[in-house]
């Protein structure tokens, strides 16, 4: 049923429909996502918040919302996977669990509800991971990167490293081969999808400039545009 669901919402937003309805929040609230662009062309998954306290990347989802693209590029925009904290300015979801810490992949029970690294109770308890854990393997991201902050860097060590330089040079942020932290999405995303590219980009504390949000927008179409 689930997956029926989910393909008549990609066939939806492929029609013009927008947004598109993933999932709710532990609140209740919709997780959207946005279609752009050729959807014959590999897809580029593009997710702005994951934790409610770390909205920097809400502006450059706004501005590949809009922007012209370059032919055969294919995006999925999801603004927040975390709509409950995003409102509430909170790093964790409703139900105090980092959300970026409750994938199945190396999973370790952490801390406990409203700790900063709290895993939850298992993995995959929370209904916005599980929301977009669907959403994944039914889009298939052949790239995918996920905004933090506050670290002001661009980190992965999976095999795709020379990708993840190429962003970091394009935008001007350091590259760290760094390893992701059990239970982080992209370690899932890794095993579960191992040809793609799924990495993070951490900006610094605060508010980003416009300046800088069309930078990083530039670099996911240059990296989009380089799938094809």
């Amino acid at each position: 049923m689930l997956r029926l669901a989910l393909a008549g919402l990609v066939a939806a937003a492929a029609a013009g429909a927008q947004p598109v309805v993933v999932g709710h929040s532990v609140k209740g609230r919709a997780i959207v996502a946005y279609e752009r662009g050729d959807p014959s062309a590999p897809t580029t998954l593009v997710i702005g918040v994951i934790h409610g306290s770390e909205p920097a990347g809400l502006a450059v989802i706004r501005r590949l919302r809009t922007m012209p693209l370059p032919a055969g590029v294919h995006l999925w925009l999801v603004p927040t996977v975390n709509p409950d904290g995003l409102a509430a300015g909170t790093r964790q979801n409703a139900h105090g669990v980092d959300l970026n810490r409750n994938w199945p992949v190396d999973w370790k029970h952490n801390g406990v509800p409203w700790d900063g690294y709290y895993s939850g109770p298992r993995p995959m308890s929370e209904p916005e991971n599980r929301a977009m854990r669907a959403f994944i393997l039914r889009v298939k991201p052949a790239l995918t990167i996920w905004y933090h902050q506050p670290l002001d860097v661009v980190y992965g060590s999976d095999p795709h490293v020379a990708v993840l330089k190429r962003y970091a040079r394009l935008t001007g942020l350091p590259y760290r081969r760094l390893v992701a932290p059990p239970g982080a999405a992209t370690r899932w995303e890794r095993k579960r999808l191992p040809h793609g590219v799924h990495f993070v980009v951490e900006f610094p504390a605060g508010r980003i400039s416009t300046e800088t949000a069309r930078r990083h927008a530039d670099a996911v179409l240059a990296l989009a545009k380089g799938l094809g």
